[in-house]
């Protein structure tokens, strides 16, 4: 719903991949003391997940984190005091977040008391550190549009787009720009779709165009409606995952990754039991049924009526344990360092095998 008070995201100047957030080490009873007053000085943010103050901090904390992985004398971490009560009460934690230092070879921390941003934490860490480290930057997965493109990208048919509207000033738009990063990057591997942003306190005549008279507005462009459609959900990443999924018929969850639901075709799961169910000769007969419903397929169902049609031909010449052989190879191979790329494919195909599986 479109509002005069600024309300959410904007500007790139601190925005950030959800990949950062495992440069920042989780912190139990079970690792603390391993951790923790050893042989380099650690930063720790004690925090319950409820707290909004603390993850209006989480996108800065883990830029932090990013910025000191390389650091071996440095370790970024993090507690959860609705887990950990016991370790928070030790260190004298009363509120949320709270942020200690603590010495190198000492378990005596030192409370954080500067603001909490990115920069003035990593100036504190490499006071106390004796490091140099500088802040981290990483290149945004947001288009960011502009007069020139904006027809270009924004109106292309083949395209779903999201914009944002913003304006630099907006303090709330600043806060929770990151949120807006990591729905673009959780979409990046999706070519169809596209996240992008403009800024509309300087490109006056494009909002006006649009009907903007308040920031943030979101508007869909889908590729069957160029004019635009409000975007009047939930501003949590995991309602802009929600939507987007919906609006566009991708599978990601919040991470990027592919759900377990990606590359179904539900045109081919009556086919598929019949083909499971079918006796070897009747295979076959099953097998060009399938053939002909892939024919028919478009885009990127085709793409995937094709791992199908794999799938039943292996199953013919492999039998019927197949499936289940080849899941077990996939997942091996998922729970390896692959890329983002070489992830989706294994995922589709275990994902369309299993309904050979389960059949």
């Amino acid at each position: 719903m479109k509002s005069q008070i600024c309300l959410a995201f904007g500007t790139l100047a601190l925005l950030l991949a959800s990949a950062l957030a495992d440069d920042v080490v989780v912190l139990t009873e079970a690792n603390f003391d391993k951790e923790v007053g050893q042989d380099r000085g650690v930063l720790i943010e004690f925090y319950a997940p409820w707290c909004g103050h603390c993850k209006k901090l989480a996108p800065e904390y883990e830029k932090l984190g990013a910025t000191f992985k390389k650091a071996k004398s440095v370790l970024i971490g993090k507690v959860d005091c609705d887990e950990h009560k016991s370790l928070c009460s030790k260190y004298g934690v009363q509120g949320y977040p709270t942020v200690q230092w603590f010495p190198k070879g000492s378990l005596e921390p030192k409370k954080y008391e500067g603001p909490r941003t990115a920069e003035a934490l990593a100036e504190f860490v490499n006071t106390e550190g004796g490091t140099n480290v500088k802040i981290a930057t990483l290149p945004s997965n947001v288009a960011v549009l502009n007069a020139d493109n904006f027809d270009e990208i924004v109106l292309d048919e083949t395209k779903d787009v999201l914009v944002e509207f913003y304006a630099p000033w907006c303090g709330h738009c600043k806060n929770l720009a990151p949120t807006y990063e990591k729905v673009a990057t959780a979409f990046k591997s999706e070519e169809d779709v596209v996240i992008a942003n403009l800024d509309a306190d300087k490109y006056r005549d494009l909002a006006e165009k649009y009907g903007i008279s308040g920031f943030p507005t979101l508007k869909f462009f889908p590729k069957g409606n160029k004019a635009g459609e409000d975007y009047d959900g939930g501003r949590d990443l995991d309602d802009f995952v929600s939507f987007i999924n919906e609006k566009c018929g991708t599978s990601r969850d919040a991470k990027g990754q592919l759900t377990s639901t990606a590359g179904i075709l539900s045109s081919l799961d009556a086919l598929v039991k019949e083909f499971v169910a079918a006796s070897a000769d009747e295979k076959k007969v099953v097998f060009s049924k399938i053939e002909e419903e892939v024919e028919k397929l478009k885009g990127s169902t085709a793409r995937h009526g094709k791992i199908y049609l794999k799938a039943a031909k292996s199953c013919l010449e492999k039998g019927a344990d197949y499936p289940k052989k080849e899941i077990e190879r996939l997942q091996r191979m998922l729970d390896k360092s692959i890329s983002p790329a070489k992830a989706d494919e294994f995922t589709l195909k275990k994902n369309i095998l299993s309904t050979f599986a389960s059949s």
